[in-house]
């Protein structure tokens, strides 16, 4: 067999917070707001995502899909994209529905079962979380072609994780992608897991990122953890889609702290050193918090000042979700057909009954 050459993965800061060459130029291109929006986006994305957990195991919302460590991904993913964009997200993508414009307690209300959590605020082009593995990315790529026959300067993105290129979907829409040229990212959280399945497992090539040479389009490689190389690789691929050159594959190597949800046990099939390695010397946000504090842009007191604002943002959100009213029965049966047959419709009937009795 053929020795293929790994690709290596778009560096600019280390894991010790310095920045590259490279990464030194390009720091110096961007604002000193980006640098601080990259920076109180990932915190609150991380004080949401363990407050949620702890929700869960105290019977306050329902199954959740952790993201503790993929926050430089999904933030400086987000960050590169523009209202207009069209967002085709998976189950995990609480922080870039953050950044597109989603309510803290109405992603809640999403994993508290209501469907009120699947609305978004006018004028935020956020498609509700996709559990389904890898269906999304079809749906992404007919939103691109939308945009390129109405030539409109909108682009789609798909998050999905390493899993979902087992799946057809993932090769179908990547071929239509490349045959019809169509203003699309598809952004893989390589968080080296399918639930429990490795990706070595998953796949003959050692990347994601080669995968795109089967179907022509561009494809980068980024070390997931860095979100300022997260960032401009998005923000290359986006530029790319408006300009009318076709579609890009990002293949973002991250890792997911914890379980694949809260009804995993991720120590049942991760080794005790390969999690300590990823958690303790490869961390995005104490990494970004290294290179803050040595540029002089951020000193600990502010952080820590940031960590409490974001706590307590968390906490409104939490007593917001909590204090929706109770919902329907209506709901179990308003959002999948669009006509009832008639033994659900007869189900409908004895609810109201019921529901009338108890006033």
């Amino acid at each position: 067999m053929k020795q293929r050459v790994k690709p290596s993965a778009r560096q600019y800061i280390r894991p010790d917070g310095q920045l590259s060459t490279q990464g030194r130029r390009v720091w110096g291109k961007i604002s000193d707001h980006l640098k601080d929006s990259f920076y109180k986006w990932m915190v609150q994305v991380r004080l949401f995502d363990r407050r949620s957990i702890l929700l869960q195991r105290q019977g306050r919302i329902g199954t959740y899909a952790p993201l503790e460590g993929q926050e430089a991904a999904q933030v400086g993913s987000a960050l590169a994209l523009k209202k207009e964009d069209w967002i085709f997200p998976s189950y995990r993508e609480h922080g870039v529905a953050m950044i597109a414009g989603m309510p803290l307690s109405r992603i809640l209300l999403y994993w508290m079962g209501r469907v009120e959590g699947n609305v978004t605020p006018e004028g935020v082009r956020l498609l509700p979380p996709c559990v389904p593995i890898a269906t999304q990315m079809p749906q992404a790529m007919g939103a691109a072609w939308a945009a390129k026959l109405k030539k409109e300067s909108s682009i789609a993105v798909a998050y999905f994780g390493d899993g979902a290129t087992s799946e057809g979907d993932f090769h179908e829409a990547c071929n239509f992608a490349g045959v019809f040229q169509l203003p699309v990212v598809y952004f893989c959280q390589n968080n080296h897991y399918a639930i429990s399945v490795p990706f070595h497992r998953q796949s003959a090539t050692p990347t994601v990122v080669e995968k795109a040479d089967a179907y022509a389009i561009q494809g980068v490689q980024v070390d997931g953890n860095d979100v300022l190389a997260v960032y401009t690789a998005m923000k290359e691929a986006v530029d790319r889609g408006r300009q009318g050159e076709g579609a890009t594959l990002i293949e973002a190597v991250t890792y997911r702290k914890g379980a694949h949800t809260t009804a995993d046990d991720a120590t049942r099939y991760r080794d005790e050193q390969e999690v300590e390695e990823w958690v303790n010397h490869r961390d995005p946000l104490r990494r970004y918090e290294s290179l803050l504090i040595r540029e002089g842009l951020w000193t600990e007191a502010e952080m820590r000042d940031w960590e409490s604002y974001c706590k307590e943002t968390v906490e409104q959100a939490v007593r917001e979700a909590e204090a929706a009213s109770p919902p329907s029965a209506e709901h179990l049966f308003a959002h999948v057909f669009e006509k009832l047959p008639p033994d659900l419709v007869k189900q409908r009937e004895q609810v109201q009954r019921r529901e009338d009795e108890l006033g």
